[in-house]
């Protein structure tokens, strides 16, 4: 198993490289690496010191552009001026937490509901997706009084303590799952062997899950899915696959937590939320990263009668969510989103990328693979065998940033790309990107 853990081990600096480093950059290095310790994780083969950001764009301390093709955070774009401006401007006027009553956050709480389902109607607010994660694990229990979850097996859904456990990429080798935490196979179509409709296999794995929880003593509490799967390799298609699955949760007595921190606020195209694509209406919805453009702001959504029996056994407040700075992010982001018309253009300008990577697939085998939604994008590399090839995201990962450009990797095996660029991506940058990428697979 490959988790952002070891997948960055594939594509970030190496530390005992650190010695070979001279001048600032090295000196800037070891002491990180003595701050920090072994939590200190720095990406590339070379590491980079970022300086200011723009747009699609991130600039060293030289000056020297890159353009941004992985960072999901900035989902309207680096330091976009509506954001920094709400920011700044309500900074200055009050900051304070949520137990006041101040216009704006009722007003950004009805904006947000409104691009959900009606059934979807509270609104829990956190500081990050972990934490989102967190409450809806809890959320989960207590409705169903059960403690088993059941996970894609390179699931990753955060840090805290109870996340973590439903987030298997990130265990180190060797470590077991927890007792009560069943993991399952990927959706991954690009593997699915002929005759066998992806819908009905996913569900029949789920079914499984559950049934030797069940055996074990251990109740159903419920199903969690990044809904693109991302850290699973980038599994969209095809749309709808997962609502048999939502019916087997439904099922067993158990609620379906859609995890959109990664996909949602439109990256994956024509819809805010990447589980609109599926035609099903989630129990709790988690949202995080995107939600403030940067600044920490995440969320939970779900049904009043959840959230009631949630808050019936447990008391929450959390001193910094919902305060009036990132509400003003919030709502400054929504407001982007929308006028900016950007969930259409990651709908056309992701055709437009695919369909560009699709090209070079066609003329290199390596690529075995071309999937996603919008501006969500995995590319797969393979070797001869069809068997992932890891090393060669590797080094097209460190080949692209040389040349100016930002991308990292996904999947069980870290052989995916993961394309998720600012959502004011254009077909120019597009063809950036697909002529670097075209250059640097020639001398691979």
């Amino acid at each position: 198993m490959t988790g952002p853990t070891q997948i960055l081990a594939l594509n970030r600096f190496d530390a005992g490289s650190a010695i070979g480093l001279k001048g600032r950059l090295g000196s800037l290095v070891e002491k990180r690496q003595r701050y920090f310790g072994t939590s200190s994780v720095l990406f590339y083969e070379q590491p980079l010191e970022i300086a200011r950001a723009e747009g699609v764009f991130m600039y060293d301390t030289s000056g020297k552009p890159y353009l941004d093709v992985y960072n999901n955070v900035p989902v309207v774009g680096h330091c976009h001026p509506a954001v920094t401006a709400a920011i700044s401007e309500q900074t200055a006027r009050l900051n304070t937490n949520t137990r006041y009553l101040y216009e704006s956050l009722t007003n950004y709480a009805e904006t947000l509901l409104a691009t959900f389902p009606a059934e979807l109607s509270n609104l829990l607010l956190t500081c990050t997706g972990s934490e989102a994660n967190d409450i809806a694990l809890r959320i989960a229990s207590a409705w169903t009084g059960g403690s088993g979850f059941v996970v894609t097996e390179t699931a990753y859904h955060g840090n805290t303590m109870a996340v973590m456990e439903v987030s298997p990429s990130s265990y180190q080798q060797g470590r077991a799952l927890p007792a009560h935490i069943r993991t399952i196979p990927a959706p991954d179509a690009f593997r699915l062997a002929p005759g066998e409709d992806l819908a009905q296999v996913f569900a029949a794995h789920l079914d499984r899950a559950i049934a030797d929880l069940e055996r074990n003593g251990i109740r159903f509490a419920g199903l969690i899915v990044d809904t693109i799967f991302s850290s699973d390799g980038v599994f969209p298609a095809p749309a709808g696959f997962l609502a048999k699955a939502v019916e087997c949760v439904h099922r067993a007595g158990g609620l379906f937590i859609a995890d959109e921190v990664q996909p949602g606020f439109g990256r994956t195209g024509q819809s805010h939320w990447c589980f609109q694509r599926h035609g099903v209406v989630p129990d709790v919805v988690t949202l995080g990263k995107p939600m403030g453009n940067g600044f920490p702001m995440a969320g939970v959504i779900t049904r009043p009668e959840l959230l009631e029996c949630f808050t019936a056994e447990t008391g929450y407040f959390n001193t910094f969510a919902g305060n009036p700075v990132a509400v003003a992010a919030g709502q400054a982001v929504l407001d982007v989103l929308d006028q900016e018309g950007l969930i259409a253009n990651a709908e056309g300008v992701g055709r437009y990328l695919r369909d560009g990577l699709s090209n070079l697939a066609r003329a290199d085998a390596r690529i075995g693979d071309v999937r996603g939604a919008g501006l969500f994008i995995g590319l797969e590399f393979v070797d001869a065998d069809n068997a992932p090839d890891a090393a060669l995201a590797r080094f097209v990962i460190n080949q692209m940033k040389e040349r100016g450009i930002l991308i990292g990797a996904a999947g069980a095996y870290g052989n995916v790309l993961k394309i998720r660029p600012a959502l004011c991506f254009s077909r120019a940058h597009a063809d950036q990107f697909l002529e670097t990428l075209d250059a640097v697979l020639r001398i691979a």
